[in-house]
């Protein structure tokens, strides 16, 4: 029977959180940064580093959102590929998104270094093709990033090499990338929030921000105030509770995350022996790792309007149409999160006023571009918005459909992407 519980295993497997207190009274400081997760911790951090006094604003506890619960993996690139971006964009456009999302993934290796942030951080991703028609795109992505980017860790696979690193024979052809890896995300954002307090930062929990005064850039909370000179919105698929403009550019689906128990030793050695995160291909995709405690966490299915009462029993037998060997392991974990997305599966940047930012939006690929996004929004706050600028100036498209059908929309597309799955 699978433990259901907020953060699953990564809870399970991380060290007691400290304890911070809500706020209480009015403060007044430089800048509030509204939301503990990946995004807004390395706002502020970035921020205190620079002298900038910083209060952090969380609704729940450090990480509890979508970046305590994420599938951990460090991502190469965006969701659409260099080549669709060249031609949406513009070859110049494109790029300078490409060196800052290469800069993501250096960024949250040199966080977890300078800071000795003890989240199982490992190199290696594995992008698998799920039939023949994502195995030839794959392979011309891979060669469009060698040819025009000059991007060697990325490399294709056959099937029979497939199958030799993953342990699985259901895909005809994968891509290794070794610059992209994984971590144990929770642990991740706990470590970011404790080197920000060691930088400066202040951080309440339990501490929702109930409305935004943009005149006098004030946050206004149950039990005070916070008024600053700059505010850094970093609450993804929740944005449009504090800025409800935002809402018709927000979508969000619940994902779907299991852990087996330990898997014994020959077991362990047949299932992911490359030890790197994988991610198919799908519209409506599997995505898996293994645990540094050995075991397979393995996420699959996506859903809008409601979590199921058995998790496991949703996920499982996808995982074991991938690895069937693992028929008499239990799962032992289960739990979901919300995944904020865009249309254009881009982050979406911007500025509600001179004084606001935000950002949102990574469609699943949020581990490195978070990171990033924190420190191009300190960076903006300090009067230097030109990298921010780069992901501001990409077009931002509105969900159909307006409040009252913006579910229906989602779950009607997550049905299409399905049959096309399927076909």
């Amino acid at each position: 029977m699978a433990t259901q519980q907020p953060q699953g295993y990564y809870a399970a497997s991380a060290a007691p959180a400290r304890a911070r207190p809500a706020l209480t009274g009015d403060l007044a400081v430089d800048v509030c940064v509204v939301g503990a997760g990946f995004t807004g911790l390395s706002a502020a951090l970035h921020l205190a580093q620079k002298g900038v006094r910083v209060v952090v604003l969380e609704a729940e506890t450090v990480g509890f959102g979508a970046s305590g619960r994420n599938g951990g993996q460090i991502h190469t690139g965006l969701c659409q590929t260099q080549a669709e971006l060249e031609s949406w964009l513009g070859p110049v456009h494109a790029r300078d998104l490409w060196n800052l999302t290469e800069e993501s993934k250096t960024l949250v290796r040199a966080l977890v270094a300078q800071h000795e942030i003890d989240c199982d951080l490992k190199p290696g991703l594995v992008i698998a093709a799920h039939d023949a028609r994502a195995a030839r795109e794959l392979a011309a992505d891979t060669e469009h990033l060698a040819k025009a980017y000059n991007y060697s860790p990325a490399r294709m696979m056959d099937r029979q090499e497939t199958a030799a690193e993953l342990g699985t024979a259901i895909y005809p052809a994968a891509r290794y990338d070794t610059g992209g890896g994984h971590l144990h995300p929770l642990r991740y954002a706990r470590g970011l929030a404790v080197a920000a307090e060691k930088a400066g930062v202040t951080i309440f929990e339990h501490t929702s921000a109930l409305s935004l005064d943009r005149g006098r850039i004030t946050v206004r909370c149950a039990e005070g105030n916070i008024t600053a000179d700059h505010v850094i919105l970093a609450c993804d698929a929740f944005m449009a509770s504090i800025a409800p403009e935002l809402g018709r550019y927000i979508g969000y689906v619940e994902s779907f995350i299991t852990a087996t128990a330990p898997l014994p030793p020959d077991l362990a050695s047949q299932v992911l022996p490359c030890d790197a995160a994988v991610a198919d291909t799908r519209h409506v995709l599997d995505y898996y790792r293994k645990s540094a405690d050995g075991r397979l966490l393995f996420a699959g299915r996506e859903s809008y309007f409601s979590i199921p009462a058995d998790i496991a029993r949703v996920v499982r037998p996808r995982m074991l149409k991938v690895y069937p060997m693992l028929a008499d392991v239990p799962t032992e974990f289960a739990w979901s999160g919300s995944v904020g997305l865009t249309l254009s599966r881009i982050p979406h940047f911007g500025r509600l006023s001179d004084r606001i930012f935000f950002a949102h939006g990574y469609s699943g690929q949020g581990v490195a571009l978070t990171a990033l996004a924190g420190k191009l929004m300190a960076e903006a706050v300090q009067g230097r918005a030109e990298r921010f600028d780069v992901f501001a100036r990409v077009p931002v498209k509105s969900l159909p459909g307006g409040p009252l059908l913006r579910k229906p929309f989602i779950t009607a597309a997550l049905f299409a992407y399905k049959l096309m799955d399927a076909i």
